[in-house]
Protein backbone atom coordinates (compact mmCIF):
# COMPACT_ATOMS: atom_id res chain seq x y z
CA UNK A 1 0.00 0.00 0.00
CA UNK A 2 1.37 3.41 -1.02
CA UNK A 3 1.14 5.29 2.31
CA UNK A 4 2.24 8.54 0.66
CA UNK A 5 -1.38 8.74 -0.54
CA UNK A 6 -2.76 8.03 2.94
CA UNK A 7 -4.22 11.47 3.66
CA UNK A 8 -5.73 11.99 0.22
CA UNK A 9 -9.43 11.20 -0.03
CA UNK A 10 -12.93 12.30 -0.94
CA UNK A 11 -15.56 13.43 1.50
CA UNK A 12 -19.31 13.85 1.53
CA UNK A 13 -22.10 14.51 4.00
CA UNK A 14 -25.83 13.87 4.24
CA UNK A 15 -27.68 15.82 6.95
CA UNK A 16 -31.29 15.24 7.90
CA UNK A 17 -33.10 18.24 9.39
CA UNK A 18 -36.77 18.81 10.19
CA UNK A 19 -38.57 21.92 8.89
CA UNK A 20 -40.61 23.78 11.51
CA UNK A 21 -42.96 26.76 11.44
CA UNK A 22 -42.81 29.93 13.57
CA UNK A 23 -44.58 28.17 16.45
CA UNK A 24 -42.09 25.31 16.58
CA UNK A 25 -44.44 22.76 15.02
CA UNK A 26 -43.52 20.56 12.11
CA UNK A 27 -44.06 22.51 8.88
CA UNK A 28 -47.09 21.26 6.94
CA UNK A 29 -46.04 22.65 3.57
CA UNK A 30 -44.81 20.60 0.64
CA UNK A 31 -41.07 20.15 0.15
CA UNK A 32 -40.09 23.55 -1.32
CA UNK A 33 -36.86 22.69 -3.16
CA UNK A 34 -36.26 21.43 -6.68
CA UNK A 35 -32.59 20.67 -6.15
CA UNK A 36 -30.95 17.25 -5.90
CA UNK A 37 -28.76 18.61 -3.09
CA UNK A 38 -31.88 19.37 -1.01
CA UNK A 39 -34.01 16.26 -0.88
CA UNK A 40 -36.44 14.62 1.55
CA UNK A 41 -35.88 11.69 3.82
CA UNK A 42 -38.80 9.84 5.48
CA UNK A 43 -41.36 12.60 5.55
CA UNK A 44 -42.25 15.64 3.51
CA UNK A 45 -41.03 17.97 6.25
CA UNK A 46 -37.67 16.24 6.78
CA UNK A 47 -35.07 17.98 4.64
CA UNK A 48 -31.91 16.13 3.65
CA UNK A 49 -28.88 18.21 2.68
CA UNK A 50 -26.56 16.28 0.36
CA UNK A 51 -23.17 17.81 -0.30
CA UNK A 52 -21.19 17.28 -3.48
CA UNK A 53 -18.06 15.13 -3.26
CA UNK A 54 -15.31 17.26 -1.73
CA UNK A 55 -11.54 17.02 -1.70
CA UNK A 56 -11.04 18.02 1.94
CA UNK A 57 -12.96 18.48 5.17
CA UNK A 58 -12.49 22.24 4.89
CA UNK A 59 -14.19 22.08 1.48
CA UNK A 60 -16.88 19.83 2.94
CA UNK A 61 -17.64 22.24 5.78
CA UNK A 62 -17.86 25.08 3.27
CA UNK A 63 -20.33 23.07 1.17
CA UNK A 64 -22.48 22.19 4.19
CA UNK A 65 -22.53 25.80 5.32
CA UNK A 66 -23.47 27.14 1.90
CA UNK A 67 -26.30 24.63 1.46
CA UNK A 68 -27.51 25.22 5.01
CA UNK A 69 -27.55 29.00 4.55
CA UNK A 70 -29.35 28.72 1.21
CA UNK A 71 -31.99 26.39 2.67
CA UNK A 72 -32.42 28.48 5.82
CA UNK A 73 -32.75 31.76 3.90
CA UNK A 74 -35.28 30.25 1.49
CA UNK A 75 -37.37 28.77 4.30
CA UNK A 76 -37.30 31.97 6.34
CA UNK A 77 -39.16 33.74 3.52
CA UNK A 78 -42.08 31.36 4.03
CA UNK A 79 -41.96 31.53 7.83
CA UNK A 80 -40.07 28.31 8.39
CA UNK A 81 -36.81 27.26 10.04
CA UNK A 82 -34.41 24.32 10.32
CA UNK A 83 -34.59 22.38 13.60
CA UNK A 84 -30.94 21.51 14.25
CA UNK A 85 -31.48 18.78 16.81
CA UNK A 86 -31.75 15.02 16.36
CA UNK A 87 -34.89 14.70 18.48
CA UNK A 88 -38.05 16.26 17.02
CA UNK A 89 -40.01 19.23 18.39
CA UNK A 90 -43.40 18.90 20.06
CA UNK A 91 -45.85 16.74 18.07
CA UNK A 92 -49.59 16.75 18.70
CA UNK A 93 -50.18 13.64 16.61
CA UNK A 94 -48.66 11.57 13.82
CA UNK A 95 -50.98 13.40 11.42
CA UNK A 96 -48.31 16.14 11.45
CA UNK A 97 -45.83 13.73 9.86
CA UNK A 98 -46.76 13.37 6.17
CA UNK A 99 -44.87 10.59 4.42
CA UNK A 100 -42.64 12.03 1.68
CA UNK A 101 -44.65 12.19 -1.53
CA UNK A 102 -42.70 10.65 -4.39
CA UNK A 103 -44.63 10.05 -7.60
CA UNK A 104 -44.12 8.71 -11.12
CA UNK A 105 -40.92 6.68 -11.52
CA UNK A 106 -40.09 7.44 -7.88
CA UNK A 107 -43.40 6.18 -6.45
CA UNK A 108 -41.62 3.12 -5.05
CA UNK A 109 -39.89 5.46 -2.56
CA UNK A 110 -43.25 6.54 -1.19
CA UNK A 111 -44.45 2.93 -0.94
CA UNK A 112 -41.24 1.95 0.87
CA UNK A 113 -41.78 4.73 3.44
CA UNK A 114 -45.35 3.58 3.99
CA UNK A 115 -43.96 0.16 4.90
CA UNK A 116 -41.49 1.76 7.32
CA UNK A 117 -44.32 3.69 8.94
CA UNK A 118 -46.33 0.51 9.47
CA UNK A 119 -43.37 -1.38 10.93
CA UNK A 120 -41.74 1.31 13.09
CA UNK A 121 -44.24 4.13 13.46
CA UNK A 122 -43.81 7.67 12.18
CA UNK A 123 -42.23 9.17 15.27
CA UNK A 124 -39.11 7.03 15.13
CA UNK A 125 -38.54 8.11 11.54
CA UNK A 126 -38.22 11.74 12.68
CA UNK A 127 -34.96 11.11 14.53
CA UNK A 128 -32.47 12.99 12.39
CA UNK A 129 -28.72 12.66 12.04
CA UNK A 130 -25.66 12.98 9.87
CA UNK A 131 -24.00 10.46 7.59
CA UNK A 132 -20.29 11.00 6.86
CA UNK A 133 -19.00 9.52 3.58
CA UNK A 134 -15.35 8.88 2.83
CA UNK A 135 -13.30 7.22 0.11
CA UNK A 136 -9.57 6.64 -0.03
CA UNK A 137 -7.52 7.74 -3.01
CA UNK A 138 -7.59 4.90 -5.56
CA UNK A 139 -3.80 4.90 -5.94
CA UNK A 140 -3.43 4.11 -2.23
CA UNK A 141 -4.32 0.47 -2.78
CA UNK A 142 -1.43 -0.15 -5.21
CA UNK A 143 -2.61 -3.55 -6.41
CA UNK A 144 -4.53 -4.54 -3.27
CA UNK A 145 -8.19 -5.46 -3.61
CA UNK A 146 -9.90 -2.26 -2.49
CA UNK A 147 -13.14 -4.12 -1.79
CA UNK A 148 -11.35 -6.30 0.74
CA UNK A 149 -9.76 -3.23 2.35
CA UNK A 150 -13.08 -1.40 2.72
CA UNK A 151 -14.74 -4.57 3.92
CA UNK A 152 -12.11 -5.05 6.63
CA UNK A 153 -12.46 -1.43 7.76
CA UNK A 154 -16.26 -1.69 7.87
CA UNK A 155 -15.96 -4.56 10.34
CA UNK A 156 -13.73 -2.47 12.56
CA UNK A 157 -16.08 0.52 12.36
CA UNK A 158 -18.91 -1.67 13.59
CA UNK A 159 -16.72 -3.12 16.31
CA UNK A 160 -15.61 0.31 17.56
CA UNK A 161 -18.56 2.54 16.59
CA UNK A 162 -19.23 2.99 20.29
CA UNK A 163 -16.22 5.34 20.48
CA UNK A 164 -17.70 7.86 18.04
CA UNK A 165 -21.03 7.67 19.86
CA UNK A 166 -19.31 8.47 23.17
CA UNK A 167 -17.55 11.44 21.60
CA UNK A 168 -20.42 12.93 19.59
CA UNK A 169 -23.68 12.06 21.43
CA UNK A 170 -25.70 15.28 21.39
CA UNK A 171 -29.40 14.58 22.04
CA UNK A 172 -30.04 13.86 25.73
CA UNK A 173 -33.26 15.88 26.19
CA UNK A 174 -36.45 15.44 24.17
CA UNK A 175 -40.09 16.51 24.16
CA UNK A 176 -42.45 14.10 25.93
CA UNK A 177 -44.71 14.06 22.88
CA UNK A 178 -42.15 11.73 21.29
CA UNK A 179 -43.52 9.10 23.69
CA UNK A 180 -47.13 9.54 22.54
CA UNK A 181 -50.05 11.87 21.86
CA UNK A 182 -51.16 14.25 24.60
CA UNK A 183 -47.80 14.45 26.32
CA UNK A 184 -45.74 17.61 26.64
CA UNK A 185 -42.76 19.05 28.49
CA UNK A 186 -39.07 18.24 28.61
CA UNK A 187 -37.98 14.64 29.12
CA UNK A 188 -34.72 12.88 29.93
CA UNK A 189 -34.35 9.11 30.12
CA UNK A 190 -30.69 8.74 31.00
CA UNK A 191 -29.50 8.77 27.40
CA UNK A 192 -26.90 10.98 25.73
CA UNK A 193 -28.14 10.10 22.24
CA UNK A 194 -31.69 8.89 21.72
CA UNK A 195 -31.19 7.78 18.12
CA UNK A 196 -28.10 5.68 18.91
CA UNK A 197 -29.67 4.05 21.95
CA UNK A 198 -31.95 1.06 22.20
CA UNK A 199 -34.81 3.50 21.52
CA UNK A 200 -33.36 4.61 18.20
CA UNK A 201 -32.86 3.32 14.68
CA UNK A 202 -32.54 -0.45 14.94
CA UNK A 203 -34.19 -3.38 13.28
CA UNK A 204 -36.59 -5.51 15.29
CA UNK A 205 -33.87 -8.14 15.52
CA UNK A 206 -30.06 -8.06 15.80
CA UNK A 207 -28.72 -8.91 12.33
CA UNK A 208 -25.96 -11.50 12.26
CA UNK A 209 -24.24 -11.39 8.88
CA UNK A 210 -21.68 -13.47 7.02
CA UNK A 211 -18.45 -11.46 6.93
CA UNK A 212 -16.44 -14.03 4.98
CA UNK A 213 -16.36 -11.70 1.97
CA UNK A 214 -18.58 -9.14 0.27
CA UNK A 215 -20.57 -11.70 -1.73
CA UNK A 216 -21.32 -13.74 1.39
CA UNK A 217 -22.16 -10.53 3.24
CA UNK A 218 -24.65 -9.49 0.54
CA UNK A 219 -26.18 -12.96 0.44
CA UNK A 220 -26.75 -12.93 4.22
CA UNK A 221 -28.57 -9.60 3.99
CA UNK A 222 -30.67 -10.85 1.08
CA UNK A 223 -31.63 -13.86 3.16
CA UNK A 224 -33.24 -11.53 5.73
CA UNK A 225 -35.10 -9.87 2.84
CA UNK A 226 -36.23 -13.25 1.51
CA UNK A 227 -37.57 -14.17 4.96
CA UNK A 228 -39.46 -10.88 5.20
CA UNK A 229 -37.46 -9.58 8.17
CA UNK A 230 -36.35 -6.68 5.94
CA UNK A 231 -38.30 -4.98 3.15
CA UNK A 232 -35.02 -4.42 1.34
CA UNK A 233 -31.30 -4.15 2.05
CA UNK A 234 -31.79 -0.42 2.67
CA UNK A 235 -33.78 -1.24 5.81
CA UNK A 236 -30.70 -2.73 7.48
CA UNK A 237 -30.10 -0.15 10.21
CA UNK A 238 -26.43 -0.40 11.13
CA UNK A 239 -23.88 2.31 12.03
CA UNK A 240 -21.89 1.79 8.83
CA UNK A 241 -22.57 0.97 5.19
CA UNK A 242 -20.44 0.22 2.19
CA UNK A 243 -21.71 2.08 -0.86
CA UNK A 244 -21.14 1.69 -4.57
CA UNK A 245 -21.02 4.59 -7.00
CA UNK A 246 -24.39 5.56 -8.46
CA UNK A 247 -27.42 3.48 -7.47
CA UNK A 248 -27.06 2.08 -3.98
CA UNK A 249 -27.80 -1.64 -3.95
CA UNK A 250 -26.10 -4.89 -3.05
CA UNK A 251 -26.06 -5.92 -6.72
CA UNK A 252 -24.24 -2.72 -7.62
CA UNK A 253 -21.85 -3.24 -4.74
CA UNK A 254 -20.89 -6.69 -5.96
CA UNK A 255 -20.77 -5.79 -9.65
CA UNK A 256 -19.00 -2.43 -9.46
CA UNK A 257 -17.22 -2.63 -6.12
CA UNK A 258 -17.06 -0.31 -3.13
CA UNK A 259 -16.88 3.40 -3.86
CA UNK A 260 -16.99 4.76 -0.30
CA UNK A 261 -17.77 3.97 3.31
CA UNK A 262 -20.62 5.68 5.18
CA UNK A 263 -20.57 6.37 8.93
CA UNK A 264 -24.15 6.90 10.15
CA UNK A 265 -23.90 7.48 13.90
CA UNK A 266 -23.54 11.27 14.19
CA UNK A 267 -26.19 13.27 16.02
CA UNK A 268 -27.17 16.72 14.85
CA UNK A 269 -25.24 18.97 17.20
CA UNK A 270 -27.25 22.06 18.25
CA UNK A 271 -24.05 23.68 19.53
CA UNK A 272 -22.89 24.09 15.93
CA UNK A 273 -24.59 26.60 13.59
CA UNK A 274 -24.72 23.93 10.87
CA UNK A 275 -25.27 20.87 13.06
CA UNK A 276 -21.73 19.46 12.98
CA UNK A 277 -18.23 20.50 13.98
CA UNK A 278 -15.18 20.25 11.75
CA UNK A 279 -13.19 18.63 14.60
CA UNK A 280 -15.59 15.69 14.74
CA UNK A 281 -15.41 15.02 11.01
CA UNK A 282 -11.62 15.27 11.16
CA UNK A 283 -11.58 12.73 13.98
CA UNK A 284 -13.77 10.39 11.93
CA UNK A 285 -11.21 10.66 9.13
CA UNK A 286 -8.30 9.91 11.47
CA UNK A 287 -10.31 7.05 12.95
CA UNK A 288 -10.71 5.45 9.52
CA UNK A 289 -7.03 5.90 8.74
CA UNK A 290 -6.12 4.23 12.03
CA UNK A 291 -8.47 1.31 11.32
CA UNK A 292 -6.82 0.92 7.92
CA UNK A 293 -3.59 -0.04 9.72
CA UNK A 294 -5.16 -2.93 11.66
CA UNK A 295 -5.02 -6.58 10.55
CA UNK A 296 -8.08 -8.51 9.47
CA UNK A 297 -10.08 -10.47 12.04
CA UNK A 298 -12.93 -12.95 12.19
CA UNK A 299 -16.11 -10.98 12.88
CA UNK A 300 -17.95 -13.79 14.63
CA UNK A 301 -21.65 -13.69 15.51
CA UNK A 302 -20.65 -13.14 19.14
CA UNK A 303 -18.54 -10.11 18.22
CA UNK A 304 -21.32 -8.72 16.03
CA UNK A 305 -23.88 -8.98 18.83
CA UNK A 306 -21.41 -7.41 21.27
CA UNK A 307 -20.75 -4.55 18.81
CA UNK A 308 -24.45 -3.61 18.68
CA UNK A 309 -24.71 -3.88 22.47
CA UNK A 310 -21.64 -1.63 22.93
CA UNK A 311 -23.00 0.94 20.47
CA UNK A 312 -26.30 1.20 22.35
CA UNK A 313 -24.47 1.25 25.70
CA UNK A 314 -22.29 4.17 24.58
CA UNK A 315 -25.46 6.19 23.91
CA UNK A 316 -26.13 6.42 27.64
CA UNK A 317 -25.60 9.74 29.42
CA UNK A 318 -23.65 8.87 32.55
CA UNK A 319 -20.11 8.05 31.47
CA UNK A 320 -19.30 6.44 34.81
CA UNK A 321 -22.02 3.82 34.30
CA UNK A 322 -21.16 2.86 30.72
CA UNK A 323 -19.40 -0.46 30.22
CA UNK A 324 -17.79 -1.57 26.95
CA UNK A 325 -17.22 -5.32 26.81
CA UNK A 326 -17.40 -5.28 30.59
CA UNK A 327 -14.76 -2.54 31.01
CA UNK A 328 -15.28 1.04 32.13
CA UNK A 329 -15.99 3.23 29.10
CA UNK A 330 -13.26 5.68 30.13
CA UNK A 331 -10.65 2.90 30.10
CA UNK A 332 -11.91 1.41 26.84
CA UNK A 333 -11.99 4.79 25.10
CA UNK A 334 -8.57 5.88 26.36
CA UNK A 335 -7.09 2.57 25.24
CA UNK A 336 -8.20 3.22 21.65
CA UNK A 337 -7.28 6.90 21.75
CA UNK A 338 -3.82 6.08 23.13
CA UNK A 339 -3.31 3.60 20.29
CA UNK A 340 -4.30 6.30 17.82
CA UNK A 341 -1.86 8.71 19.48
CA UNK A 342 0.94 6.21 18.93
CA UNK A 343 -0.09 5.60 15.34
CA UNK A 344 -0.18 9.31 14.47
CA UNK A 345 2.98 10.34 16.33
CA UNK A 346 4.71 13.03 14.30
CA UNK A 347 1.41 14.32 12.87
CA UNK A 348 0.72 17.44 14.90
CA UNK A 349 -2.76 18.09 13.53
CA UNK A 350 -3.90 14.54 14.25
CA UNK A 351 -2.43 14.58 17.75
CA UNK A 352 -4.12 17.87 18.54
CA UNK A 353 -7.48 16.48 17.41
CA UNK A 354 -7.04 13.27 19.38
CA UNK A 355 -6.16 15.40 22.40
CA UNK A 356 -9.52 17.17 22.09
CA UNK A 357 -11.27 13.80 22.11
CA UNK A 358 -9.31 12.66 25.17
CA UNK A 359 -10.43 15.79 26.98
CA UNK A 360 -14.07 14.87 26.34
CA UNK A 361 -13.47 11.52 28.05
CA UNK A 362 -11.05 12.39 30.85
CA UNK A 363 -12.94 15.52 31.93
CA UNK A 364 -16.41 14.31 30.92
CA UNK A 365 -16.52 17.29 28.61
CA UNK A 366 -18.91 15.66 26.17
CA UNK A 367 -21.51 17.49 24.09
CA UNK A 368 -24.44 15.72 25.72
CA UNK A 369 -23.47 17.13 29.13
CA UNK A 370 -23.51 20.73 27.87
CA UNK A 371 -26.70 20.18 25.89
CA UNK A 372 -28.48 18.66 28.88
CA UNK A 373 -27.67 21.74 30.95
CA UNK A 374 -28.91 23.97 28.15
CA UNK A 375 -32.24 22.22 27.48
CA UNK A 376 -33.23 20.38 30.67
CA UNK A 377 -35.66 23.04 31.94
CA UNK A 378 -37.54 23.92 28.74
CA UNK A 379 -36.38 21.94 25.73
CA UNK A 380 -39.05 23.03 23.24
CA UNK A 381 -38.84 26.78 23.76
CA UNK A 382 -35.08 26.93 24.28
CA UNK A 383 -34.46 25.03 21.05
CA UNK A 384 -37.07 27.08 19.19
CA UNK A 385 -35.41 30.33 20.26
CA UNK A 386 -32.00 29.09 19.16
CA UNK A 387 -33.49 27.89 15.88
CA UNK A 388 -35.04 31.25 15.10
CA UNK A 389 -31.81 33.08 15.83
CA UNK A 390 -30.05 30.93 13.25
CA UNK A 391 -27.04 30.68 15.52
CA UNK A 392 -26.35 28.64 18.62
CA UNK A 393 -24.31 28.83 21.76
CA UNK A 394 -20.60 28.29 21.16
CA UNK A 395 -18.93 25.31 22.77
Amino acid sequence: MDTSKLYIGKYGLERETLRIDEDGKLAQTAHPFDDKRLDRDFCENQLEIITPVCGSIDELMKAVTELHNYAADTLKKQGEHLWLYSNPPHIDSEDEIPVALFTGDMAFKHDYRINLWRRYGKRLMLLSGIHFNFSFDESLFDGEDKNEVYFRISKYVLRYSWLIVLLTAASPVYDKSFDGDGKQGSAFSGLGSLRNSERGYWNQFVPVLDYTDIKSYAASINEYVRKGALFSAGELYMPVRLKSAGASSLDELIENGVDHIELRMFDLNPLSPVGVFKDDLEFAHYFLLYLLSLPDFNFTPELQIAAVKNHKEAARFDLSEIKINGYKAVDAAMGLLDDMTEYFKGNGAALENIGLQKDKILNNNRYCIKIYDLFKDDFQNTMLNLTKKGVTKNV
